[in-house]
C-alpha cells in the first residue's frame, strides 16, 4: 500500500489539476471584478436549505472527484447542505453545473469555533457521488507540504462573498488580486499581532480589497513556477472592523500545513 501522505498528490496528478481549460484573466487589478466564466473550475458553492430555498453560504475547492475542501466554521451540524460544482452565476441555470449532497462531512478535530484565530479551520466534504470532470469542473492542486510563499507573492481570492461590508453577495463569481503578507509582517503589533499562528497565511491588507462574508471556505489561488494554480489558502476570517481594512489582511488556513490531515481523512473515509 502506498503511504497515505501521497494520496491527494496521486489523485490530483493522475486526473490533472490546477490548469483550467478556460484560463483566468489574472491581471494586476486589485479591486474585485467578475471572474472569467468557469475559469476557476475547482471553485464550488456550499449551500444550505432554508425555508425550502437553497442559499449560498461558503465557497470551497474540489480536490478529488468526490471530495471538497472548505472551512470548518462553514459547517453547522443542524443544517442541510449541498455542494454545487461548475457554477459561475448563482442565479442562472448553467449547463454542466450540478448539485450534489454530502455523504459525510469531517471537521478538523482541533478546530475551536469560538477562537478561529487558533487555526485548524478546515473541513472536508465527501460527496455522495463522483463528479465527471469537464471544461467547467476541474480539480484543485494542493501545494507541497509545509511550503510557504514569500511576501507579496501574487495570489487571487475567488468567491461569491459580499461585495462590501454588510452588502449583498455577488451573483457572478468574483476574483481579486490578494498578495501574500508574510508571517513576520502579519504578526506585527499594528497588523494582526503575535498571536497569529504559523498555520495561517495572510493576504491583502491594503484597505482596498479583501475577503468578506460568503467568501469563507473558498480558495486562495496562487500560480507556481510551472504555471499551475495551487490552492494555498482556505478563507477563514477578516477583521471585525470590516472586510477591507488597512493592515488587517484576510486570514486563510494555510493548506500546506494540513496535507497529512487531508490525506488521512480521505484514506479513512
Amino acid at each position: 500500500m502506498l503511504p497515505f501522505v501521497l494520496v491527494s498528490v496521486i489523485i490530483a496528478s493522475a486526473l490533472g489539476c490546477g490548469v483550467p481549460p478556460i484560463e483566468p484573466l489574472a491581471t494586476r487589478v486589485v479591486n474585485g471584478v467578475d471572474a472569467r466564466p468557469h475559469s476557476w473550475p475547482w471553485q464550488i458553492s456550499l449551500q444550505y436549505l432554508r425555508d425550502a430555498e437553497w442559499r449560498h453560504t461558503c465557497g470551497g475547492s474540489l480536490i478529488a472527484t468526490n471530495w471538497v475542501m472548505t472551512a470548518a466554521h462553514c459547517i453547522n451540524n443542524k443544517q442541510t447542505y449541498r455542494v454545487y460544482v461548475g457554477k459561475y452565476n448563482l442565479v442562472e441555470e448553467e449547463p454542466g453545473s450540478m448539485a450534489l449532497s454530502p455523504e459525510k462531512i469531517i471537521v478538523h478535530e482541533k478546530f475551536n469555533p469560538i477562537f478561529a484565530a487558533f487555526g485548524n479551520d478546515v473541513a472536508l466534504i465527501k460527496l455522495s457521488e463522483h463528479v465527471t470532470l469537464s471544461e467547467t469542473v476541474q480539480l484543485a492542486c494542493l501545494p507541497p507540504a509545509d511550503s510557504v510563499l514569500p511576501n507579496d507573492y501574487p495570489c487571487y481570492i475567488t468567491g461569491w462573498g459580499r461585495i462590501s461590508t454588510g452588502g449583498p453577495i455577488a451573483d457572478k463569481l468574483q476574483q481579486a488580486l490578494m498578495p501574500v503578507v508574510d508571517h513576520a509582517t502579519c504578526t506585527q503589533s499594528d497588523w494582526w499581532g503575535p498571536a497569529l499562528r504559523p498555520i495561517l497565511v495572510c493576504a491583502g491588507g491594503d484597505g482596498v480589497v479583501g475577503g468578506c462574508n460568503g467568501d469563507s471556505g473558498g480558495p486562495l489561488n496562487c500560480k507556481n513556477t510551472e504555471g499551475v494554480w495551487e490552492v494555498h489558502g482556505i478563507t477563514s476570517f477578516v477583521s471585525g472592523l470590516g472586510c477591507n481594512y488597512v493592515k488587517k489582511p484576510t486570514v486563510f488556513t494555510r493548506v500546506s500545513a494540513f496535507n497529512d490531515w487531508i490525506d488521512q481523512v480521505m484514506m479513512d473515509n
